[in-house]
């Protein structure tokens, strides 16, 4: 959908006209893989895994605020793992345990506790300056 969406906003390469055209459940590597050459093929660098995390890590904060996700969704991923720069993204990392079967024994923290403070945390993530184009 994200090619087909890019190819009506006027992006237009070989490979994203290919990708457009591909099923849903089509195999995610070759999916990647495609999606890279497309934008390759137009200019566009992808970041490094290290600001690609941070830029994610940022959207997932936003996610957090408006709803979409649970402060235990955020168990469920490496977050914790994230190099993170400013004292924001610090600040919400901190707060991401390394799993959801320990939220309560990794931060001594009641539930309540600890959904409000991760959330006070990412309102600070997505009220900071964003730290590059994109974010």
């Amino acid at each position: 959908m994200i090619a087909a969406e890019a190819l009506a906003a006027g992006l237009d390469t070989p490979t994203l006209c290919e990708l457009a055209g591909w099923p849903r459940n089509a195999d995610a590597r070759d999916i990647r893989d495609a999606f890279e050459q497309a934008l390759a093929e137009s200019g566009i660098r992808l970041p490094d895994r290290g600001l690609a995390r941070r830029h994610a890590l940022r959207r997932m904060a936003a996610r957090l605020i408006d709803g979409e996700i649970t402060p235990a969704d955020l168990a469920t991923d490496d977050w914790w793992e994230t190099d993170v720069e400013t004292t924001a993204e610090q600040s919400f990392v901190a707060l991401i345990p390394q799993c959801d079967c320990c939220i309560e024994y990794t931060l001594g923290l009641d539930q309540q506790t600890w959904a409000a403070q991760l959330r006070n945390a990412a309102l600070a993530l997505t009220s900071s300056p964003p730290i590059s184009r994109g974010c």
